[in-house]
């Protein structure tokens, strides 16, 4: 079954996510792949992060990482005992695997284009500071970098004081120019198609996001692992974007 949503599924924001995540990035690759001229190579390239705030996501993403440890004072000399005593829950960080796709030449093996897909770990704390370096990074390299951001909690990698506010957030920075274009989307609207930029004076290629998302939504059968009669994952919805919601799927069955 389809996704109801016409364009990005909120229920996707949660426990579901690393697996959309991974998908999304070999369904890019494998659309991306058939268009490209034979100088060209795409992979997917998948990177060891270290959540070191898991708390955040717990309940979200992560459904238990809490570890319980009970600890039995030593009894002293004598005739009587101490009480046991009970440790607070201690949350340990939890290993993260994100994805993403590179384009390269495949002569050369130079890195052309990054296509990274936000996890909840390069929007908060260490790990956003991580990311913000990586993207950096690929900058001063001169690498065209292609963000897609489809989750609505944590910070925008964007870092700007004059942007909207949306729900979620493409960028791309072609390389050697300080130019960006922004697709500020909301929850009601489609996924745009996308530009993937090539070496001059080869042609950008076009990746249409939603069709891609659509695709994996009914390979894995998401809608089987999705319970519509809770609301999505945080941050909580406005009250006009819950009836939507709710309108969304009474309409879909």
């Amino acid at each position: 079954m389809p996704s109801p949503f016409p364009g990005m599924d909120p229920y996707l924001e949660g426990a579901l996510w690393p697996d959309v995540h991974h998908s999304l990035s070999y369904g890019i690759r494998r659309h991306i792949v058939p268009k490209l001229p034979e100088r060209y190579t795409a992979h997917i390239e998948v990177a060891v992060l270290l959540d070191e705030q898991p708390e955040h996501e717990i309940g979200i993403m992560y459904p238990d990482v809490e570890i319980l440890r009970q600890n039995k004072a030593k009894e002293p000399p004598g005739d009587y005992t101490t009480p046991a005593t009970l440790q607070l829950a201690e949350i340990k960080p939890v290993e993260v695997r994100v994805s993403s796709v590179t384009i390269r030449d495949a002569r050369s093996q130079q890195l052309i284009t990054a296509i990274e897909i936000l996890s909840p770990v390069n929007k908060r704390g260490k790990g956003a500071e991580q990311y913000q370096r990586k993207r950096q990074e690929l900058k001063n390299k001169g690498v065209h970098l292609l963000e897609i951001d489809l989750l609505r909690r944590g910070q925008r990698a964007v870092r700007s004081a004059n942007l909207p506010k949306c729900d979620y957030l493409i960028s791309l920075c072609r390389g050697q120019t300080e130019h960006t274009d922004l697709w500020l989307l909301q929850l009601k609207e489609e996924l745009p198609v996308l530009p993937v930029p090539l070496k001059a004076p080869d042609d950008d290629l076009a990746l249409p996001l939603g069709q891609i998302l659509n695709q994996i939504y009914e390979e894995a059968g998401y809608d089987n692992s999705i319970d519509c009669q809770q609301p999505p994952p945080p941050p909580v919805l406005s009250e006009e974007d819950a009836k939507w919601v709710k309108k969304i799927i009474y309409s879909a069955g």
